[in-house]
């Protein structure tokens, strides 16, 4: 199967009361392991790239590994394994025009930090372009705090979505579909310890995700896909693993999954994840080095720490966004 647009993913997501899981790729291992996971869980799949990452593995070599991907699957697994290649947080016209250009399916087009009416002649620049090219555009309404490559928000100025400005936006762009901000957050330290309460064992308990005003948008966007941005759960093994060899990560905490599958029963169609990968792999070549310091080859080390992305990513699938089983 040749790549594809999210169109059908997220209306067979919004009907089944699913989400499509988005995984941040940048290099071979991480692709192989999301994708391997996939394969064996049957579910759709996303595979997006930041501005960031063409920049560190270049446009090129991430085009030829996906492809590889879908072959590889074609081959082993005898079906057809549909994969959104999406652009993450587009900045610029020019970048989105770069990569609709360069094969990708999906691009967002990010300009919420300016007001409105500018976001919206921007967004509708890029739609124009991508719909004349086949390609749909995810845009984004609210402000997430935080820091993940080059998106980098204090949290004073971080701002929720308001619900009475969904609709102006959607019709007056054409978007295909929108992010919101309800209290997700980039990156591994999500939140302060001001932010949170701490549970029996010490570990900081995020503040709820704020479903009224998904329920508010959901209800003036009737069957629209909305998309979560920041929702890596941060899982606490990971964490204790970089602290245990050698790592400092105090107080990382994420988005608690059992809301992230309650957004994905709803009007949430595509989670992003981003953090937990990185984790994982990190977490993995660390203990490595710990357990094996005489070993210099990178495959020894590389191997694992695919073998723990893929099983991260088969447990996001099947247990937080709901899609296993959907890819056939």
């Amino acid at each position: 199967m040749a790549i594809v647009t999210s169109k059908e993913m997220f209306a067979k997501a919004y009907n089944g009361g699913y989400a499509i899981g988005a995984f941040n790729v940048n290099n071979m291992e991480i692709i192989q392991g999301i994708t391997e996971a996939a394969i064996e869980e049957k579910a759709p799949l996303i595979l997006q790239v930041s501005s960031g990452a063409r920049k560190y593995a270049k446009h090129v070599y991430l085009m030829k590994l996906i492809e590889a991907a879908i072959e590889d699957a074609e081959q082993t697994a005898g079906f057809d394994l549909p994969i959104v290649v999406h652009l993450d947080h587009g900045d610029s016209f020019e970048l989105c025009k770069s990569c609709i250009d360069g094969g990708f399916s999906s691009v967002m087009i990010d300009k919420s930090g300016l007001p409105i009416e500018e976001n919206i002649k921007i967004t509708k620049q890029v739609v124009e372009y991508a719909h004349d090219h086949g390609v749909v555009v995810e845009a984004e309404l609210g402000t997430l705090a935080g820091v993940e490559d080059e998106v980098k928000v204090k949290a004073e100025d971080s701002s929720y979505t308001r619900p009475e400005d969904v609709q102006h936006f959607v019709e007056a762009t054409g978007c295909d579909s929108l992010a919101i901000a309800i209290g997700t957050s980039h990156g591994a330290y999500k939140f302060t310890a001001a932010q949170c309460t701490r549970n029996e064992k010490g570990i900081l308990v995020p503040p709820p995700l704020r479903f009224d005003i998904l329920d508010e948008v959901s209800k003036r966007l009737p069957g629209f896909p909305i998309v979560l941005h920041g929702s890596s759960s941060v899982p606490q093994e990971y964490v204790k693993m970089i602290n245990d060899n050698g790592g400092k990560m105090p107080d990382a905490v994420g988005i608690p999954e059992e809301q992230l599958r309650q957004a994905a029963r709803g009007a949430v169609c595509k989670i992003n994840i981003d953090s937990d990968l990185r984790l994982a792999m990190t977490g993995t070549i660390r203990q490595y080095f710990n357990e094996h310091p005489d070993h210099f080859d990178p495959r020894q080390y590389l191997k694992p720490a695919r073998a723990n992305i893929k099983e991260l990513v088969k447990h996001k699938l099947v247990d937080v966004l709901g899609c296993a089983g959907k890819a056939q």
